[in-house]
């Protein structure tokens, strides 16, 4: 318990949401409310020279979409808080995913105009599996969207999930006059193309205030009124325990770009956002207040600074107290690892640190010791349990299209597919590389970062196949002659595992039922040794 303190100061989130929803523009309003940036960058202005605070790599300020998670920290009224900013595009869901495993709770930003989209739903269905907390902004509430009721409706409906509203719009698109905040009792008027601050907030004890009428006028102020009271008839208080048990999400209105509706909603999120939680691992429960530290890497990054050639493990703090030149115990290889410039980040800034605690995400130096999933602790032997893996959809042969740059090719593809967004097959007996991805534009990111980051060149080949199935069994020989007899469609992973990649499901079945003493599986966590 001698981290309580510490422990109390922290909250660790994530920003989720489907592409284009607003969430790299909300990611940057937190900042500079948290006064961790000066000015906002503009994702997608040709004017402003000036890009996303959270998105660091080349290609994603050219295309304008987040493809990493970014790992930020900044305080906020005395509170530490850990942001996690996701990719939003479904081919980059895996990353999202994980990340999902390191933090405690989310803020599921939805458009107003476009409702619940599909990414959305899938994110949502991660979250609930976990039952982890979500807080909802519904952005762009300054243009022409659904309706506020249709809105809080679609989204219980489809998402599965009990709302909650914290602040109530008046009216929206080019009629949008601000939001009323059901919790504090206080008005918050909009202006267009205005940045709102806390001088525009009018306290109002009374809906009956004449106030009302002045400021919204009779009409406006009347459909408020009957608003907010059949609003306050329908949901009442919140209940804190629902929202922290993952059944309720509280449900804030505003507009991201107009930095609008998004302190009432920080200051919210300060409040009820749950502390660092307990997390299930293979021996036990591990706990935020026990005294030894153990922590888990939930990403890995090559070439966050490319002048540099580093690689970084992103390491989520568990219990206990992080410290810099402190000896861990690195569970998987049985050896011990200390490192000298643990970093804590703000996007592409890193600061060196002596020390992290219970929902820190601390960036460690890597020469190659960490894998995804990874655990340190202070001796004790166990792992951290629920990280995902999936298996691959999209199969295509990598193409050298410079052999005097093998070498580099090679290290870069295993650099790259270390960081978990894409996994890297060898044909059987042979040399051909195979990239399996979950979404098509993972393989433009390879074949980008492949050129602008290790100089190699290289094309990729469409591959027949349906699904990769990592197989064991306890006969090695049978094992041995399945993977001859089907040598064209049998490859090692690159922790030399052999897998079937299957050209269909009917081939699938046919070889699951002509090789009983074969076990087939869907994800490689088979392999990650007992401790």
């Amino acid at each position: 318990m001698k981290y309580q303190h510490e422990i109390q100061k922290r909250r660790t989130f994530a920003i989720i949401s489907h592409p284009d929803a607003g969430k790299t523009t909300l990611t940057e309003k937190f900042l500079l409310f948290g006064g961790a940036i000066q000015t906002a960058g503009a994702v997608k202005s040709n004017k402003i020279k000036k890009f996303a605070a959270s998105d660091f790599m080349e290609i994603e300020r050219q295309r304008g979409i987040s493809v990493a998670t970014s790992v930020m920290s900044f305080e906020y009224n005395g509170m530490l808080i850990n942001l996690l900013d996701t990719p939003g595009h479904k081919d980059f869901a895996e990353d999202t995913y994980r990340t999902l495993t390191a933090v405690d709770s989310v803020i599921l930003v939805v458009d107003s105009v476009n409702g619940v989209e599909e990414q959305t739903r899938r994110l949502m269905e991660v979250c609930r599996m976990r039952a982890t907390p979500v807080i909802v902004f519904i952005n762009k509430m300054d243009r022409d969207g659904k309706n506020r009721f249709d809105l809080i409706e679609e989204i219980e409906k489809e998402l599965n999930i009990h709302l909650h509203p914290m602040s109530w719009p008046i009216n929206s698109g080019k009629d949008f006059k601000g939001v009323y905040n059901l919790y504090d009792k206080s008005l918050q008027l909009f202006t267009a193309n205005t940045k709102a601050n806390d001088e525009d907030a009018i306290r109002i004890s009374d809906l009956k205030d004449s106030v009302l009428d002045d400021r919204l006028g009779e009409k406006d102020a009347a459909l408020l009124r009957d608003d907010v009271e059949l609003v306050d008839g329908v949901h009442g208080d919140l209940s804190v325990k629902d929202y922290l048990a993952g059944q309720v999400a509280p449900v804030f209105f505003g507009s991201a770009i107009n930095n609008f509706g998004i302190k009432e909603m920080l200051d919210t999120f300060i409040r009820i956002a749950p502390l660092p939680l307990c997390r299930p691992t293979s021996a036990r429960e591990v706990c935020p207040d026990e005294d030894k530290f153990s922590g888990f890497v939930f990403k890995i990054h090559a070439n966050l600074d490319p002048k540099h050639r580093d690689r970084i493990a992103f390491l989520r703090v568990c219990s206990g107290k992080f410290e810099r030149n402190k000896y861990f115990h690195h569970v998987r290889l049985d050896k011990d690892v200390r490192f000298s410039n643990p970093y804590t980040f703000l996007a592409r800034d890193k600061d060196v640190i002596e020390s992290a605690f219970p929902g820190d995400v601390v960036g460690l130096f890597d020469t190659g010791n960490f894998k995804i999933g990874d655990t340190l602790t202070e001796g004790e032997n166990f792992y951290f349990t629920g990280i995902p893996s999936f298996s691959p959809e999209i199969f295509k042969e990598v193409v050298n299209k410079d052999p005097m740059k093998t070498k580099q090719l090679e290290k870069g593809l295993l650099q790259l597919t270390d960081e978990g967004v894409a996994q890297l097959f060898t044909q059987f007996g042979g040399n051909k590389k195979i990239i399996g991805c979950v979404g098509e534009l993972q393989f433009e990111v390879i074949q980008y970062r492949l050129l602008q980051e290790y100089g190699a060149s290289c094309e990729f080949r469409a591959q027949p196949f349906y699904k990769a199935c990592w197989i064991t069994s306890n006969d090695a020989k049978k094992l041995d002659d399945f993977a001859r007899f089907k040598g064209a469609n049998t490859a090692t992973d690159k922790d030399g595992h052999l897998v079937y990649l299957a050209q269909s499901e009917w081939f699938l079945n046919t070889e699951r039922q002509n090789n009983p003493d074969i076990e087939f599986h869907f994800t490689s966590e088979i392999h990650k040794e007992t401790v």
